[in-house]
């Protein structure tokens, strides 16, 4: 059954198991709206375009689900770059979906009329892309939701001419969301195991990218030493004894840091957000396990590093520890 595009693009994101709009209505973006109720979604209105974007961002942050937007032409994307820009900073899964004018090239005073809106969103989004056939849209939201599941989680920005909103489109095709497999070294998931079992004081450094799994019942295994960054919060028991809090800022992190022997860094920017200064301050063999390269490659300059997600590299090492939780190779004083 043919539908407009706008009403599709709802439905879609229905069957990829979104709940929830957030957003604020518009004159260019009313075919998007009039698939909400066909499709069972729930909006949350918003006064503002920003507060839409940042309620996307702390329901992707509480739900682990993708946050959604839907904002109109020119002003309304705009409002919404400050919370895309801080999900892109703290990697938090926001898919905008903006329309667009038809043609800017040739004709200027349009309502919201923008020099480059694409541009405008590229500039806080890990992309922004025109969808200008509902093939193109279908196949973008494919693409953002598939990026989602299996690189680090960034926003996204689709922008839909409204003429193409309008258009009568097909229904799209459902598949199951299928899954990039996970390159996994075993010889080097291997010589990781040996050098924390060898290791005198091993040290683990968790980030938001360890989400998805169990990770302290790795640490708890090793008898390492461990902090969490600030999305990584949650993750390890506040109880464990050498949980050090997600502190890495403080200066005097610096001194705990230089005393380990061996750091292990699980799905962690290790960005000066993270941080608050340039080094990590370690003196000793650095391991970093992270999907994305230009982490892996950057300026502190791991000895190890393993481009996987940070699941399949505890479930594979978790292998190497078994029997009893290891004594705490620390002294928690």
């Amino acid at each position: 059954m043919e539908r407009p595009t706008g009403v599709q693009i709802s439905r879609f994101l229905k069957s990829r198991g979104v709940q929830y709009i957030f957003g604020i209505p518009g004159v260019h973006n009313q075919e998007l709206y009039r698939g909400i109720d066909e499709a069972g979604l729930t909006h949350i209105l918003a006064r503002h375009e920003q507060g839409a974007g940042f309620m996307a961002d702390g329901y992707a942050r509480a739900s682990g689900k993708p946050g959604i937007v839907y904002v109109i032409t020119g002003p309304g994307l705009c409002n919404v770059l400050t919370a895309l820009g801080q999900s892109y900073s703290d990697s938090i899964p926001i898919l905008a979906i903006s329309s667009c004018l038809d043609e800017t090239a040739y004709r200027r005073g349009q309502l919201h009329q923008m020099l480059d809106q694409e541009s405008a969103a590229g500039s806080v989004c890990e992309w922004s892309e025109t969808a200008q056939s509902y093939k193109a849209a279908y196949g973008l939201l494919e693409r953002a939701f598939t990026e989602f599941c299996d690189k680090r989680p960034r926003p996204k920005h689709i922008q839909v001419p409204i003429q193409v909103l309008q258009e009568q489109a097909p229904d799209f095709e459902v598949f199951e969301v299928s899954k990039v497999s996970s390159s996994i070294n075993k010889n080097e998931i291997s010589k990781i195991a040996k050098l924390i079992k060898f290791s005198k004081k091993p040290l683990f450094i968790v980030g938001g990218g360890a989400k998805n799994t169990d990770v302290f019942k790795l640490i708890k295994k090793t008898g390492a030493a461990s902090f969490t960054s600030f999305t990584g919060r949650g993750l390890i028991p506040s109880t464990y004894p050498l949980f050090m809090g997600s502190s890495l800022a403080r200066p005097d992190t610096v001194n705990v840091l230089s005393q380990s022997d061996l750091i292990v860094v699980l799905g962690s920017e290790l960005a000066e957000v993270d941080i608050w200064r340039y080094n990590l301050g370690h003196e000793c063999t650095l391991v970093r396990v992270d999907t994305d390269p230009e982490v892996l490659s950057d300026h502190h300059k791991a000895d190890i590093k393993l481009n996987m997600k940070v699941e399949d590299f505890v479930n594979a090492s978790i292998k190497h520890f078994d029997g009893q939780d290891s004594k705490g190779k620390w002294d928690p004083k």
